[in-house]
């Protein structure tokens, strides 16, 4: 269900395992029950969210004003957050940005549409993988929900194993991984990553040869050029 990456007195890093809810209608509180089980914490506090199909870092706070702090510092955008994922096809574009508002689809679906009035904001940079598939590193600078999944969908890429917008496909998961967190808490910078490769849990797409060789250039996504974003 989960791996704690990281003990801090006021905050825990863990990698949430695939498949597993974080939301409060299917399951929010077994997890961080489960979670205070091994850490020896009476109460857990859920600072953001992960998709259930998605895997990786997950920031837990221990105490009220820990949870304050680091959910304000999410709502002010001063988390860096970076995701790996595994898309179905050949990009319409190999890195970029993708903008836009995100409105109801079908079901459970959201899509993007062309206005501006409150967009997501994601920037991606991609690289090689098996023929038919592309590696992606995403910068998400909002929160929506599904954000990197529709964006990705956007540039024709839709997630190998997303069962809302790659749909029919049998890969074994849906390839997305909150992959690094960083931010600053009470003065004092912090820095966490959750490389797939090193939890057999987390899905075989990420140990390919030619996926391996992209992550292993973003081990350190903070340190990459990316480009600024006109305001």
């Amino acid at each position: 269900m989960f791996d704690i990456l990281y003990t801090h007195p006021d905050f825990l890093i863990i990698n949430k395992h695939p498949g597993v809810s974080v939301h409060k209608d299917t399951g929010e509180t077994m997890l961080l029950n489960e979670v205070a089980k091994c850490s020896g914490d009476s109460q857990l506090y859920l600072v953001h969210r992960l998709d259930k199909m998605t895997s990786g870092i997950l920031l837990l706070a221990r105490n009220a004003q820990a949870a304050s702090e680091l959910s304000q510092a999410f709502a002010n955008r001063q988390v860096e957050k970076y995701y790996l994922a595994i898309g179905a096809k050949k990009p319409k574009k190999k890195q970029g940005l993708v903008s836009g508002d995100m409105e109801r689809s079908r079901r459970s679906a959201w899509k993007l549409v062309n206005s501006q009035h409150n967009p997501a904001i994601t920037q991606f940079f991609s690289a090689s993988a098996k023929p038919g598939e592309r590696l992606f590193l995403c910068k998400p600078h909002t929160g929506k929900t599904h954000q990197i999944r529709v964006a990705l969908k956007s540039v024709g890429s839709a997630i190998v194993g997303d069962p809302i917008y790659n749909a029919g496909d049998d890969a074994d998961r849906g390839y997305l991984h909150a992959f690094a967190l960083a931010f600053t808490y009470q003065q004092q910078a912090y820095q966490f990553s959750c490389d797939p490769r090193e939890h057999s849990l987390l899905g075989q797409k990420w140990q390919d040869a030619e996926v391996q060789a992209g992550i292993d250039a973003w081990l350190t996504p903070w340190q990459l050029a990316w480009p600024n974003i006109k305001k």
